[in-house]
Order: structure tokens, then sequence, then C-alpha cells
């Protein structure tokens, strides 16, 4: 005799299914709550924003103790900010990369939150070129 399957756990299943993708696409298009600036965008932004830049020049200083010092530029610009960096740094993380990070700017200089660097391959990131 076989017996009958109540409805209830796939009611149950597909309630879970549903809030999950209405939680996937809300976290999707609200993103992360930061704005994305480049560094000729930041001058008078108090809150905290997320900041993507090619680091330029020397850097200088340890991530762990003080701190370590750069400068970051726009990726096609001439607009640089001073960063303070504390934290864990990326492997690829060298002078001419880009980068983003999150942080605030505090007299001039711009102090990121640590943990929150993030190194951009230039090549991956660029169009494709196409043969004429």
């Amino acid at each position: 005799m076989a017996r009958k399957r109540s409805p209830a756990r796939l009611v149950v299943a597909l309630s879970v299914a549903m809030v999950l993708a209405v939680f996937l696409l809300y976290t999707s298009i609200a993103g992360g709550g930061h704005a994305t600036l480049k560094p000729s965008q930041l001058a008078g932004r108090a809150a905290s924003v997320t900041l993507s830049g090619k680091v330029v020049g020397k850097v200088t200083g340890d991530a762990h103790a003080a701190g370590m010092r750069f400068l970051l530029r726009d990726v096609q610009g001439t607009a640089t900010v001073p960063v303070l960096y504390k934290g864990t740094v990326p492997d690829l993380f060298k002078s001419q990369r880009d980068i983003s990070l999150e942080g605030r700017l505090q007299n001039g200089v711009f102090v990121a939150e640590p943990g929150t660097m993030i190194t951009k391959c230039p090549s991956k990131y660029q169009a494709e070129k196409t043969a004429s």
C-alpha cells in the first residue's frame, strides 16, 4: 500500500528557495552600500566609500605595523590621493597595479579599512582587440 505524500515539504522547500532568490536579487541590485569613486571624485566625501585607481610611485611602510603608504591615481587621469593601508596585502599588489579598497578621507589621506584591498589585473578588464 503506497503512502500518500504531503505537499507540505514541497511548499516549505519552494518558500525557502523563493526567499533566497529574493535576497540574492536584492543584494545584487542594492550592492554593498558603498559608492565606488576614483581619486578625482574623493574631495569633500566624509562617508565610507570604495576607492579604485592605479598605485603609482614608491610603496613605503609595513602593512601590519605603522601602515603601508602609497599614492593612488585615477586609472585614466592625473588626480592622486595618498593612501594609508593596514592589513593583508594581496599577492599581486605592486606599483602600477589597479586596486580598489574601502575607507574614508581623513585630513587629505585616504585611510583604508583593513582587509578591503583587492587587486585587479589590467589585461583582464580591457576590451579585446579585434583584428582589422
